[in-house]
């Protein structure tokens, strides 16, 4: 049985990201609402690391800022290579004598059960001096190669430009990511040279050191090489999140959901699907999302920062803003804006109706056309409507405003004031009949006309 020991992850973080062309770091990018870097840091605190230490370069004002509180930070400057980046985490874990991972900021999806694996290998029966995790892509392209032996030992890890054509035709290829004693891992970079195309400090060349040294190093293979794609463009950014959704729609069936149109939904990377959830095309899940069981989402909804409550029914067209709440078998129709609003079990807005800062009681309805005038310029303010409440169309509920249990607001009222428990509100303009009026009006602008249309 493999004992298990404390170990630190250091990631790499200090590359410039030319390719991206943004003033955002590179690894702060989104996938899914979450920058890259995070989901990486995610599966890695599966597992407990005893500390991260980040390894920051160019933008690192931004990274410092990102991981305030979270992690350490070390600066690489100037930026001599992975192994010259590594060695720079060396102050930030100084005094720790448990393994360290090695991972990369722009390769975000790394599972926590191929690190596990990793660090389980380290401490296998033969130990290890160093474990690289390799993969087997379609085309190796210009990725290193790892030249092994049958039972996993590294013979010689060599990068692409300093390969001959024989070890170019392996197709073991080197991900970057390894695994080693953090003593190991600090006293074998001090041996690693920069005599090499590049001039630079190959974190790789560990494992060559070792080798020099009569040890040896191992690797552990994974069974998913898209889990190990870096993410150095905006077309390589726009790969990764059609990556990450096609998995996360995958899993949404497989636990019991109703995509109708798998590819035109996106989820955001915390959004919560109960069991019988239905979703219809073209919808669109931001951060901060839960639907409970037998929620119907329809199409062309946008929803973020929401909760669904079990059987209610959102959209077609809906827009559901952070802070929104619908209860039980509540729902919403076509062209419905939400926002810091709760909406009571089985009540309704049916269609055309904006509510913000708003509670609205169950059973009530909501008119077509109906907004809370939530907005005085400087301030919000909350309006309430009690339990089957019925608000007609085209009414504006001026905050803060409360509307009684089982009141009636007559359709087209401006509502300034409380309404009591039972009550009707009526608030419109005096109708003015005139009698023939429209008759008379249409028979002079004819005749005007005529004349407009006579010659001379």
């Amino acid at each position: 049985m493999i004992q298990k020991r404390e170990f630190a992850a250091v990631i790499l973080a200090a590359g410039k990201g030319t390719r991206m062309k943004s003033d955002l770091h590179k690894v702060l990018h989104p996938i899914a609402g979450r920058p890259m870097i995070d989901h990486l840091m995610a599966s890695a605190a599966e597992l407990g690391p005893a500390k991260t230490v980040v390894v920051v370069g160019s933008g690192r004002e931004q990274l410092e800022a990102a991981m305030a509180g979270r992690a350490e930070t070390s600066l690489q400057e100037p930026q001599l290579g992975t192994g010259h980046a590594v060695q720079q985490a060396q102050a930030g874990l100084a005094g720790f004598d448990g393994d360290v991972l090695i991972l990369y900021g722009d390769v975000p999806f790394v599972r926590a059960k191929t690190m596990q694996a990793m660090l389980d290998r380290l401490h296998a029966d033969d130990a290890p001096a160093v474990v690289v995790l390799g993969f087997e892509p379609e085309d190796a392209l210009q990725y290193g190669r790892v030249l092994a032996h049958e039972d996993g030992r590294i013979a010689k890890m060599v990068e692409h430009k300093d390969a001959t054509e024989e070890e170019r035709a392996c197709r073991l290829c080197n991900s970057g990511l390894m695994a080693a004693r953090a003593s190991d891992m600090f006293d074998l970079l001090t041996r690693v040279g920069n005599d090499n195309s590049q001039g630079e400090y190959y974190l790789v060349d560990v494992v060559n050191v070792a080798n020099a040294d009569g040890r040896h190093s191992a690797v552990v293979v994974t069974d998913d090489p898209d889990e190990v794609r870096g993410i150095n463009s905006r077309a390589e950014l726009a790969a990764a999140e059609a990556q990450w959704q096609a998995f996360r729609r995958e899993e949404a069936m497989a636990e019991g959901v109703t995509l109708k149109a798998p590819e035109t939904v996106f989820f955001s990377f915390d959004t919560r699907l109960g069991r019988d959830v239905v979703i219809e095309p073209n919808v669109v899940f931001g951060p901060g999302v839960s639907v409970a069981d037998r929620a119907h989402i329809k199409a062309f909804s946008h929803i973020e920062g929401a909760t669904i409550g079990e059987g209610a029914q959102a959209g077609p067209f809906a827009r559901l803003r952070p802070g929104t709440v619908m209860g039980r078998n509540s729902f919403v129709g076509n062209f419905v804006e939400m926002k810091a609003a709760v909406l009571g079990e089985g009540a309704k807005a049916s269609h055309l109706t904006y509510l913000g800062d708003a509670e609205v009681g169950a059973g009530a309805n909501i008119g077509a056309g109906t907004i809370t005038c939530n907005y005085d310029g400087y301030f919000k303010h909350r309006t309430v409507v009690g339990e089957n409440a019925f608000i007609g169309s085209n009414s504006a509920l001026i905050a803060p405003v409360s509307i009684g249990r089982d009141a009636i607001v007559a359709a087209g009222s401006a509502v300034s004031g409380d309404v009591a428990d039972g009550d009707l509100r009526m608030v419109r303009g005096e109708q003015i009949v005139k009698p023939g009026w429209a008759d008379r009006f249409h028979d002079a602008m004819k005749k005007k006309k005529a004349a407009a249309k006579k010659p001379g």
